[in-house]
């Protein structure tokens, strides 16, 4: 009943030709013909019965790779009643135009909106609900962090690629310059060195992307070997890997938005003083955005909800291989089961 089921794989359960299933679906059984928002569906959805005190903002691709604007409310948890408005683009002036047809009443309900670090996005917010409280998704906050760390990784992979390679060409020199088949075989071949899991200094900073993603308190004990080489050879990977933790600790901890204001001085302080072109990066999406941050510590609400609700979207797409009709998939997608429809009627 809750799961959506490709047209196909539901006709041949049936025993009737998907083509013909889906025809009959579209025009007769959905409705859709008669669906209320029909005409603008492609282009937008409004539902402002489903406005609640606490929304989300977030974008997703539907469809050839056009990207829609998703507002949600927090309240229905991803459930019925969870979709707001969903407006094809997120250029601000476009999504603001189409979500201001809201109910003005309704927006001025809305006490707090979170959305990414998007500017566009934020600038919408502002817009559409003056009087709701703006917070950054600290999850996306402590995303930013952590690329910056891999950023710091993936340049020492290079380094380490390089010497590498540097190390190939000089055995490979020495070989050649070689006087006698003697002395050729006594250089033997080029084996790259191991440390002491085994692995090559390459491998392990390749294979440490996982590790430095995840609290060092997730680590399984064959991470914990691997990132104990890679910190040992890179100390100012485990210093940059330290300031990325001690933000996700300050958000984990649950401190009010004085606290947090100053256990963020500290650690902007440290990352200031670890001075890493990637993190000056981050420090500087700090200091456009801090109020924004800072309001998380007040009411500690996330994105989640939002993620979640266009992760069924992408399954939903990815269940039935894509979207030839947008309209009608939006449609369908909206709540017309089809699996209700045939309990209660026969398809000939």
């Amino acid at each position: 009943e809750s799961t959506p089921v490709s047209i196909c794989v539901l006709a041949e359960r049936y025993g009737v030709k998907g083509q013909t299933l889906r025809k009959q679906y579209k025009e007769k059984i959905s409705d859709y013909r008669n669906w209320d928002q029909l005409e603008h569906a492609h282009d937008y959805l409004l539902y402002p019965e489903n406005i609640g005190e606490n929304l989300s903002l977030d974008e997703t691709c539907l469809s050839n790779g056009d990207v829609y604007t998703i507002l949600t409310n927090k309240a229905a948890k991803g459930r019925k009643g969870a979709l707001v408005a969903m407006v094809r683009g997120v250029a601000t002036d476009a999504v603001s135009g189409i979500l201001r047809r809201l109910p003005h009443r309704k927006r001025l309900s809305v006490k707090t909106v979170t959305t990414d670090l998007s500017s566009a996005m934020m600038l919408t917010v502002r817009k559409v609900f003056p009087a709701a409280k703006l917070i950054n998704d600290r999850f996306h906050v402590q995303q930013l962090m952590s690329e910056a760390v891999d950023q710091l990784r993936i340049r020492y992979r290079w380094k380490v690629l390089d010497a590498e390679n540097q190390a190939i060409r000089e055995h490979r020199q020495k070989k050649k310059e070689a006087k006698s088949k003697a002395e050729r075989e006594r250089i033997g071949k080029w084996e790259p060195e191991r440390m002491e899991n085994g692995e090559t200094l390459p491998q392990i900073v390749s294979r440490s992307k996982h590790i430095i993603l995840k609290h060092w308190s997730k680590w399984n004990e064959q991470q914990k070997t691997r990132a104990a080489i890679l910190f040992d050879k890179f100390p100012k990977l485990l210093e940059g890997y330290s300031l990325s933790m001690k933000l996700t600790d300050i958000f984990n901890k649950k401190s009010g938005p004085d606290e947090a204001r100053l256990n963020l001085a500290r650690w902007y302080n440290e990352v200031e003083k670890f001075d890493y072109m990637e993190f000056n990066k981050v420090l500087d999406t700090f200091s456009n955005h801090s109020t924004t941050i800072i309001n998380y510590f007040e009411e500690r609400l996330t994105n989640a909800s939002a993620e979640s609700f266009n992760a069924k979207i992408k399954a939903f797409r990815s269940q039935l291989r894509g979207v030839a009709d947008l309209n009608s998939s939006c449609s369908d997608w909206l709540g017309y089961t089809l699996k209700r429809k045939l309990a209660n009627r026969k398809i000939r």
